[in-house]
């Protein structure tokens, strides 16, 4: 049997499992299984690894995705760049660690094509990340590629460039692009989300939520109230784990 699996504290909200299992029976790899590992704290990660030596990867999810990283034996060079890990590899008793995410994000927002300038004007609008997680960090990655300058929102100024009660509209005049990076709004707690001047929006914004569960969330819907384009988080979901997929393949080989 050859297992694979997801960590996190809390995993009522993820569609790895179904996804996973269905690219198994998709291949007809009938000895491959996905499970849902809880952690209560990523201190558990060690024994988790002593008690399933079957397991050849892992995927990472909130709040381990930077945590997980000195547990880990090796990392990837885009991981390391980036700061965060969201897939593990594990073979010969070796863990490697690296980041499907900013393949993820990067194929959630190429699509788009947004133009941030206003006519006229060659002077970019900026972009909102909320959040200073693992998934930010990704998402930061790409925003450099990308040329577009960027605020992160935090609780902490020492995690971010703002905390969240300096957003005001004039931020978000600026800032059309806005991601939000948080679990909140997120199965179960649908009614959440980002505390924003959610007025001050326009036609001119884009919002990407990657929150996948619900497909829409009260982010979104705020958006779309406003004129807003809207892009959920299923889409990165799906890359990033196929991304995981090719990884996971090559290091069986």
């Amino acid at each position: 049997m050859q297992r694979y699996g997801l960590i996190g504290r809390k995993l009522g909200h993820s569609f790895s499992k179904n996804h996973f299992t269905k690219v198994f029976a998709k291949v007809g790899l009938k000895d491959h299984r996905y499970d849902l590992f809880e952690l209560a704290e990523i201190s558990d990660f060690p024994d988790l690894l002593k008690n399933n030596l079957e397991l050849q990867g892992l995927n990472v999810t909130i709040p381990y995705k930077e945590d997980v990283i000195p547990y880990l034996d090796e990392l990837d060079p885009l991981a390391a760049a980036v700061g965060a890990v969201n897939t593990i590899v594990i073979k010969n008793g070796r863990t490697k660690g690296y980041n499907t995410d900013v393949a993820g994000f990067r194929s959630l927002i190429g699509p788009m094509a947004i133009d941030l300038r206003d006519k006229g004007s060659d002077v970019k609008a900026r972009a909102l990340v909320l959040g200073s997680g693992g998934a930010s960090r990704a998402v930061a990655f790409v925003l450099r590629e990308m040329g577009i300058r960027f605020r992160i929102v935090s609780r902490s100024r020492e995690r971010g460039d703002l905390t969240w009660d300096l957003i005001d509209p004039t931020i978000l005049r600026v800032c059309r692009l806005i991601i939000n990076t948080t679990p909140l709004g997120m199965q179960p707690d649908v009614k959440d989300a980002p505390p924003l001047p959610y007025a001050a929006l326009t036609a001119k914004h884009a919002l990407i939520d990657l929150v996948y569960n619900p497909e829409e969330t009260v982010f979104l819907r705020h958006g779309k109230e406003h004129g807003a384009k809207t892009v959920g988080g299923l889409g990165m979901l799906n890359a990033q784990a196929d991304e995981a997929w090719k990884i996971w393949q090559e290091a069986a080989k």
